[in-house]
């Protein structure tokens, strides 16, 4: 008998659910930066485990929202969670409870009613074991989980206990997805991510989210390659000068290190060309939501 369900990771920026997402699934679906807030869309990334496949809803973080952007980030992480069939909260060891885990595990209390909550306790070998051990009370006492994991998302200790109860915990039922397909993300989109994981790694702190990638055209050539054209939008004229560099060197080092990810990723040669424009108000424009996979609507005040 085959089963199939959603497992939505929840947590705080930086908690470590992509890099979890990431070695479930066994590939690199869902970008991976030390910047808080890369994940913007609900990205899914599908795990097999014996008879059953595990269909990730990869969250936004949960924080405290300022902007719209940000509204409609915290949004659809709830919304994520609550389309779920299992919840697995995912607490930093060495960070405890924060007055963020504070907020999501009252949350919880409404979202996770009727549904199966575990506890994923991460970044183990931070802390030592009578810390995990009084963390783990703490949390049990302020909420009722189905089962509790000590994991190192990035080492692998863990992961496949976690992975093995998520597949007992998830629904009798036919598989979701084509057994080959590891995410339902379109690869247009995937490939904007890459880019935008890239410069978020090269520039300074602030400028990475008010600035979006969109792959603009994608061609399939003859001989197996393909083109890549993508846009930088950034809000002010100055950011522009910022995402290019100094005789361009930004842009250069950004696209090679993209477009070597993309040819991993793809296995066949790529063809990447990007274009920076200013475009000041694409944090209010809905279209732009609704290609990261978020809801305009929720965003409002």
């Amino acid at each position: 008998m085959t089963r199939a369900g959603f497992v939505a990771l929840i947590g705080e920026p930086n908690a470590g659910k992509s890099t979890l997402l990431n070695r479930m699934v066994g590939a690199k679906v869902s970008i991976v930066t030390h910047k808080v807030q890369t994940t913007r869309a609900r990205v899914r990334g599908v795990a097999t485990q014996g008879d059953t496949q595990i269909v990730f809803v990869d969250t936004p973080g949960l924080f405290q929202p300022k902007r719209r952007l940000d509204r409609a980030m915290v949004a659809a992480a709830w919304g994520g969670a609550s389309d779920a069939d299992v919840i697995v909260l995912m607490v930093e060891a060495h960070r405890g409870v924060t007055e963020g885990v504070e907020r999501i595990l009252t949350g919880l209390e409404e979202i996770g009613k009727g549904r199966t909550v575990a506890l994923a306790i991460n970044k183990i070998d931070r802390v030592a074991s009578e810390v995990l051990l009084g963390l783990t009370k703490d949390l049990n006492d302020r909420f009722d989980f189905a089962e509790t994991f000590m994991i190192s998302a990035e080492k692998g200790h863990g992961v496949d206990a976690l992975r093995e109860w998520l597949a007992e915990a998830l629904p009798e039922g036919p598989w979701l997805y084509p057994e080959d397909q590891i995410a339902d993300l379109p690869m247009r989109m995937i490939a904007a991510e890459m880019t935008r994981e890239k410069l978020t790694l090269r520039l300074h702190q602030e400028l990475p989210y008010q600035l979006t990638v969109e792959t603009e055209n994608w061609e399939e050539r003859k001989d197996g390659s393909a083109r890549i054209d993508q846009i930088i939008y950034v809000m002010r004229d100055g950011h522009k000068g910022i995402v290019l560099g100094n005789k361009g060197e930004t842009i250069k080092a950004v696209s090679k290190a993209a477009r070597a990810e993309l040819e991993a990723f793809l296995d066949r040669k790529i063809h990447l060309f990007l274009q920076v424009k200013v475009r000041p108000n694409w944090l209010e424009e809905s279209e732009r939501y609704s290609e990261m996979g978020l809801d305009f609507k929720d965003g409002n005040e």
